[in-house]
């Protein structure tokens, strides 16, 4: 993929606003724009301005005015595409973003497809392919976190973690390969110990990026949060407060909440996906059931259980027999969901209740642990189960400013290396001989390459940067 023609598309959204920036790629933008363009206060033409500038002048269609503006000149190859580009800054106005990019098209530009600016970044070596895709995610990025991890991914820390690793099984590759060429002589270039603790380390870290997967995808995606319980428990009370508003329907009739409600919050700097759900209860309505069967298909979704217990109805302040029961059935059923179990409506216990409450817990053979007491109706208790929810989600990556993978291409292509690692060293513990060794040291940097872009093909990167909006 060459390009030489001259791309043009709106950079930012479309719509009417306050301004609007129409942007250009290519080797003509620059002399494109200086045919319409008549500056305020220069006589230079756009072409023997420097680079990086910015002129304040108007866009013009013969001697009619479109409007004023501000043109910012970056000159190859000092700009984000590797080529000549110009950015113009209009008045937000639909008509006026229309007739500029109009006029442009009239002049010798093609409309450029979705993200074929970074795809131009990425072909001209500004940026390689995962640095090319961290710019999406960063477009995309709705709290801190995915906007932290994005950032990392941007400035090249996954590459240049993944091209030490690369290049230092390329050079024992080398040396393998050297002795190919010497086979009849029976030399070793290569020293097997040193590969083999070079293999270990490299298994070392492909494994510990593939587990950062785990959270890297929940943070990228938002942690699905499913609040199951009781009929008239509180659930729907809890999801408004958390969200601020009044999302979902409150009623004191029972079973009110009939479908799954969904919304997402950032909590810590980590977005957090909830999911209101029917109460869990025996019904003969129709309707009623099928919101009962899909609360049971979000708990097998979701990454964190919350059950929600009315504990003013139980007898005494304690947990209810059949609210126990339902919390036995999913930690049974779902052994490894992170499970938080709520007792809700605490504004109407005494100190004595909640004591009787508290001691029932911990009296019973089959201790209950993440209990959180809260009152959603009054916001008492709410912000300690935050807490508790951001307890779940492992930060200390983050933290650290340690690599973490959100890709689910890198993902892919990080599970094919480490397998190759893995079969290069089984080889070398059953003495394999150096073509056979080869063979699957080729295959393991064939992915590290994929990763970073240094083996592609066109239909991979169609599939990337179709997913990049226009204009970028």
């Amino acid at each position: 993929m060459i390009y030489h023609d001259t791309i043009v598309a709106l950079a930012t959204p479309s719509g009417a606003g306050a301004i609007a920036v129409v942007r250009l790629s290519g080797n003509d933008a620059i002399s494109i724009v200086d045919s319409c363009f008549k500056s305020v206060k220069s006589q230079k033409s756009l072409s023997d301005q420097k680079t990086h500038t910015i002129h304040l002048g108007h866009i013009m269609d013969g001697k009619k005015t479109i409007d004023e503006v501000l043109v910012s000149v970056f000159k190859n190859p000092n700009s984000y595409t590797g080529e000549h580009v110009v950015e113009i800054s209009c008045h937000g106005s639909n008509y006026i973003q229309r007739e500029i990019i109009q006029l442009f098209l009239r002049k010798g530009c093609r409309m450029a497809t979705a993200g074929e600016f970074t795809l131009r970044a990425f072909l001209n070596g500004k940026l390689d392919l995962s640095q090319a895709e961290a710019v999406a995610d960063l477009i995309s990025s709705d709290n801190e976190a995915s906007h932290q991890i994005a950032m990392q991914q941007m400035r090249g820390g996954f590459s240049s973690e993944i091209a030490k690793l690369r290049e230092e099984l390329l050079n024992f590759a080398s040396l393998i390969e050297l002795e190919l060429d010497f086979a009849e002589e029976d030399v070793e270039f290569a020293d097997r110990t040193q590969f083999k603790d070079l293999t270990e380390r490299i298994s070392f870290v492909l494994k510990r990026l593939i587990d950062s997967f785990a959270v890297g995808n929940v943070i990228k995606n938002g942690i699905p949060v499913a609040i199951v319980g009781e009929p008239n428990a509180g659930k729907s009370t809890l999801l408004n407060a958390l969200l601020n508003e009044e999302r979902a329907i409150v009623s004191e009739i029972a079973g009110t909440t009939r479908d799954t409600i969904e919304d997402e919050i950032s909590i810590g700097g980590i977005g957090f996906r909830f999911i209101d759900t029917a109460g869990i209860r025996e019904t003969k309505d129709v309707v009623e059931s099928i919101g009962i069967r899909k609360t049971f298909e979000k708990i097998e979704q979701a990454q964190v259980v919350v059950y929600i217990s009315p504990s003013p109805l139980a007898p005494k302040g304690g947990i209810s027999s059949d609210a126990l029961k339902e919390i036995k059935k999913i930690k049974n059923k779902y052994p490894l969901k992170n499970l938080i179990i709520v007792f809700n409506k605490m504004d109407m216990l005494s100190e004595e209740d909640i004591q009787n409450l508290k001691s029932s817990l911990v009296n019973r053979k089959s201790k209950i642990e993440n209990v959180q007491f809260i009152s959603a109706k009054t916001g008492q208790g709410v912000q300690e189960f935050k807490d508790t929810l951001l307890d779940f989600v492992n930060t200390g990556a983050l933290r650290n400013n340690d690599t973490i993978v959100t890709n689910s291409r890198h993902y892919d292509s990080l599970l094919k290396a480490l397998d190759e690692v893995d079969n290069v060293k089984h080889g070398l513990e059953s003495g394999l001989s150096g073509d056979l060794l080869a063979i699957d040291i080729r295959q393991a940097l064939y992915h590290f390459g994929e990763i970073t872009g240094e083996i592609t093909n066109d239909d991979l990167l169609g599939n990337i940067f179709a997913n990049f909006c226009i204009g970028k």
